[in-house]
Formats: structure tokens, C-alpha cells, sequence
């Protein structure tokens, strides 16, 4: 039996603030602060002045769509990619194509060169970089900072993100009043030099492995596998999809309040922006006290429904005063969502599939809101941006009630670090890593009073071995020796039954100790593995059978 893990209180938890004691963790976050407010001064530029070239609801939602669109596409593909290359040079190459891509769009705009298809376009481009970055540099996160600061290190991630939603905006805002937007997007140009210079000091240490790295497809491959089975994964990308696709009305119709309905100036609309940041700022120094009263799920269910009784409050309320303080409170409700639904991201996977995890939350999060977007701002075009308010409202409340039955909690507590406890296969001679299929058995001896509970547990553990590279499982049972049970799974190669080795987590151990222990026999279950002959051995015929 295992030895019982230390109580929670023999460690207290670290403060929110912690994580940054950690000198890398530290200069990245600040870095990424300044790039997220260059971030947002673009989108308020962008969106202003999209409403000044053609005032259409639905153009304006479109630069919000082909801000997150590009996610949509291509984050998949960027968690493969960031779980398989050195994290730190790709990161690198995308803050240099975003840098170069705003600057870009700062001469056209100052030569008065950019028309709605143009600024859709090189917002698109600037969302390929985003879209390309974000899972690389959501999973550096737990390389740079304990694993018991990672929750708050997580949720100051989202601390930043609003920080900058708070300044950001307000001085998007003042810069294109004062200014004009040219120097808005100059401005973000210039932001992402500070997560260059970062990215360029780190000297980033890789996890060792003996093992060769993935193929991209086969990454992708082991990414999907692993969301499919993965529970907790689960139960985050469906909240992620009930919450956010209504809630991108708010931020979508915007501009459009603003402009039509309070007939107010941009401005005003970074004030607005600006009170949502506040808010989240406030939100996330009260969520370390709400999380000690309430439950992660339950947090999130209140959350969504106080962000749906902001809407039709926004829809309602014509003055600064009423709207301002209306703001902050859907601030608050989006940072607990946000906060809340990253860190489950983050803490319900291990580290060899954590960027791509995580890829699938983003393009979860990022199809909601472009996609949300566009409906909202299509349906403000035809009847308004008050019956659209009213409608996400309904929907943000009906949605959060549905995904209730979906469950968050225990993630925090998982030990998903490598164990390391399968030995090594016995080999007479060495096996070449492209062989295969390879199948593995594992032979059990079980009382009958304890088989119920042995075939629950193994359904679990069958959950598991899909999730780390079985591409078939099951459990037979002996006719002429009930009791004996022999546990089956197929991978497709050598190699890749070497990298369930290397996958294997401290909840794996756990779930096979447990096994084990109902177990009866002088000595452990007799573990074999079968592996397919070679192609050149499989072509050779053999004696009297050269027609088969």
C-alpha cells in the first residue's frame, strides 16, 4: 500500500501573490502585461474604427470573430506543435510575426491606407500569431513555478489578462481620440519587444528523454485521444462552451451601444472596457476567499448567472453612472468563469499533453466567442442590440443551469506527475520501435466477493490506457477458471508502448495499487507483451505454405 499523502493543512498554501517570486515567472508576466495592453489597445482601435467606416453591427462583430476566428483554426495544430518543439524558439517566432504584422498595419493607417477588408485581414493575421502562441505559452506556466504555486500562478495569469483589460481599453481609448489609431497599433507593435527580450533571456531547460519526440500528426493524434477520455477535460470545454458563447454578446455589441444607443465617442468605450478590467482585478482578489466558502462548481454557476443579469441592465441603462458600476459586476462574474475554468484546464492534465489540452479549451473559448460574435451581431443588425442582449441573457442563465451536471471539482488534488512505477519490458534481444501492434496482458486472480469492485476499478484504468496510446482495451474472464481475469490492450507500435511508460502518473499508480491489492496470488499479476513480427520477417514464406 502506498503512503497516505500529507494533510493539506501541513503545508499551507501559497498566497496569490507567490508565484511571483519566481524571477522568470515574474519578468514573463510582466512582459506579457505590456503585450496584452498593446493587445487591447488594437481591438479597440480596430473596433472604432471599423464603426467609422461603415457602422454596420456586423462588421463591427467581425473584427471581434477575426480576432478569435484564427484560434479556431489553428490552435489544435499549435498544441501539437508546442508539446513537440522547443517551446521557447516558437515562441519567439510568433511574437516576431505578430510585431511585424501590427507595425504593418500602424503605416497603413497613418498613410490612410486601411479600408474594412484591410483592417479584417491583417486582424486575421495578427489572431494567426495569437492563435499559434497561446497554447505554448499557456503550458510554460508549471515550467517556471512550483507545482503547488501553479493554481495561483494560473490565476494570475488571469489577473494580468484583466489588468490589462482595465488600462488597455481606457487607453486605447485616449490614444485614438488624441492621437488617431495609427498610433494605437504602433503602440502594440512596440508591446511585444518586452516578451522578446524575455523570451531571449530564458534559458529554458527541457524535460529529458530517452525516447525520440512525436511526429505532429501522431501528436495531434494523442491529443484528441487523450480529450476524448480525459473526464475533468471534459466537464471544462462543456462550461467553456455553455458560458462563453453567450457572453461574447456583451463585448461584441459594444462599440455599437456606445456609438447608436449612449451616442458617445471612443472614449467612452474604453471607459466601459476599462470598468470590465477593474472589476475582473477586484474579482480575482476576492476569489482565493469565495474559493474557501464554495465550491469551484458552484462558483461558476453563480458567476454566470451575475453576468447574465448584467446584459439586459446594459440594455436597459442609458448613463455613465448607472453603466459603470454594471460593468464592473460583469467583470467580476468573467473573471471567476475565466479563472476558474483555466486553472481546471490547466490541473486536469499531465505535462506530456498540457499545451494540447489546453489548444482544445482555447479553440473551445475562442469558437464561442467569434463564433457568438457574429450571431449577436447579426441579430442586433436585424433587430436591434437590446433584443439581442435580452436573448444571450436568457441563454447565458438556461446554458449555466445545463452544464451544472458537468463537474469540475478534485482537479486541484490530482497527481498527474510521471511516476515512473512500470518497469522496464524483459527483453531477450532488443525490439525495434516501429514493430508492432504491440499487445500487452495482464493477468489477475479475484475473489468473487471483490469482483464488482475489481471490474470498476478497471473500467477506470481502461480509461486510462486509451488515454496514454491503447488504441483497444478489455477484460476477459477464464470459463474454466472463474476468477481469472486477463486485462488486454493493443498499441499500435513499440515505441509508442514505451511512451505509456513514460506517461504513467502518480493516479495511475494509484488506481493499479488498488488493483493489485484485491489481487490474489503468491506473486503480482503476470504482465507479457506480444509484438508483431517485422515486415521483412511477415514477407518471408514459409515452408509448404508459399500460397497462403
Amino acid at each position: 500500500m502506498s503512503t497516505p499523502a500529507p494533510s493539506a493543512s501541513a503545508t499551507p498554501a501559497p498566497g496569490a501573490w507567490a508565484p511571483l517570486g519566481q524571477p522568470t515567472f515574474r519578468a514573463l508576466w510582466l512582459a506579457i502585461l505590456a503585450g496584452n495592453i498593446g493587445t487591447w489597445m488594437h481591438d479597440v482601435a480596430a473596433a472604432w474604427v471599423m464603426t467609422e467606416l461603415t457602422g454596420s453591427p456586423l462588421m463591427v462583430a467581425a473584427v471581434q470573430a477575426a480576432t478569435t476566428l484564427p484560434v479556431v483554426l489553428l490552435a489544435l495544430a499549435a498544441g501539437a506543435l508546442a508539446d513537440i518543439v522547443d517551446r521557447r524558439r516558437y515562441l519567439i517566432v510568433a511574437q516576431l510575426w505578430m510585431a511585424g504584422v501590427a507595425a504593418l498595419l500602424a503605416v497603413l493607417a497613418q498613410a490612410g491606407q486601411v479600408g474594412p477588408w484591410t483592417l479584417l485581414a491583417l486582424t486575421f493575421a495578427l489572431g494567426v500569431g495569437a492563435a499559434m502562441a497561446m497554447p505554448a505559452q499557456a503550458a510554460t506556466t508549471p515550467e517556471l513555478v512550483p507545482r503547488a504555486m501553479l493554481a495561483p500562478a494560473v490565476a494570475l495569469n488571469s489577473v494580468g489578462m484583466n489588468i490589462a483589460r482595465s488600462i488597455g481599453p481606457a487607453l486605447g481609448g485616449l490614444v485614438v481620440a488624441r492621437l488617431g489609431a495609427s498610433w494605437a497599433f504602433a503602440l502594440n507593435a512596440v508591446s511585444f519587444v518586452a516578451v522578446l527580450v524575455v523570451l531571449w533571456r530564458w534559458r529554458r531547460t527541457p524535460a529529458p528523454s530517452k525516447l525520440p519526440a512525436e511526429t505532429f500528426g501522431g501528436a495531434l493524434r494523442a491529443g484528441l485521444r487523450y480529450a476524448g477520455q480525459a473526464t475533468a477535460l471534459r466537464a471544462v470545454l462543456v462550461k467553456a462552451a455553455c458560458f462563453f458563447v453567450f457572453a461574447s454578446a456583451l463585448t461584441a455589441l459594444m462599440p455599437v451601444i456606445v456609438r447608436r444607443d449612449l451616442g458617445a465617442g471612443p472614449g467612452t468605450f474604453g471607459l466601459l472596457l476599462g470598468c470590465v478590467g477593474i472589476g475582473a482585478i477586484a474579482g480575482a482578489m476576492l476569489l482565493p476567499r469565495l474559493r474557501g466558502r464554495v465550491d469551484r462548481d458552484t462558483l461558476v454557476l453563480a458567476a454566470s448567472l451575475l453576468y447574465a443579469a448584467c446584459m439586459p441592465a446594459v440594455a436597459t441603462f442609458e448613463h455613465l453612472a448607472l453603466l459603470c458600476p454594471v460593468m464592473l459586476l460583469a467583470g467580476v462574474a468573467w473573471i471567476a468563469v475565466l479563472s476558474s475554468l483555466q486553472v481546471a484546464a490547466q490541473t486536469a492534465v499531465p505535462a506530456w499533453v498540457r499545451a494540447r489540452a489546453l489548444s482544445l479549451y482555447i479553440v473551445v473559448f475562442s469558437l464561442g466567442m467569434a463564433g457568438g460574435a457574429l450571431i449577436w451581431g447579426a441579430l442586433a443588425q436585424r433587430h436591434g442590440s437590446d433584443l439581442a442582449l435580452y436573448l444571450a441573457a436568457a441563454g447565458t442563465a438556461l446554458a449555466a443551469l445545463f452544464a451544472r451536471r458537468f463537474r469540475l471539482g478534485g482537479t486541484d488534488t490530482l497527481d498527474l506527475a510521471p511516476s515512473a512505477h512500470w518497469p522496464e519490458p524483459l527483453l531477450t534481444e532488443p525490439v525495434d520501435g516501429e514493430r508492432g501492434p504491440v499487445l500487452v496482458t495482464v493477468e489477475y486472480r479475484i475473489d468473487a466477493a471483490d469482483r464488482d469492485t475489481f471490474l470498476h476499478a478497471m473500467r477506470e484504468l481502461g480509461r486510462s490506457r486509451r488515454r496514454d496510446g491503447a488504441v483497444q482495451w478489455g477484460v476477459l474472464e477464464d470459463t474454466a477458471q472463474p476468477g481469472t481475469h486477463l486485462e488486454y490492450f493493443l498499441v499500435p507500435s513499440w515505441l509508442e508502448h514505451l511512451r505509456q511508460h513514460a506517461r504513467v502518473t502518480g493516479e495511475e499508480r494509484r488506481l493499479q495499487e488498488t488493483l493489485r491489492a484485491l489481487h490474489r496470488g503468491d506473486t503480482a499479476p503476470a504482465v507479457r507483451h506480444f509484438v508483431a513480427g517485422s515486415a521483412h520477417d511477415l514477407a518471408k514464406p514459409g515452408p509448404g505454405h508459399d500460397d497462403i
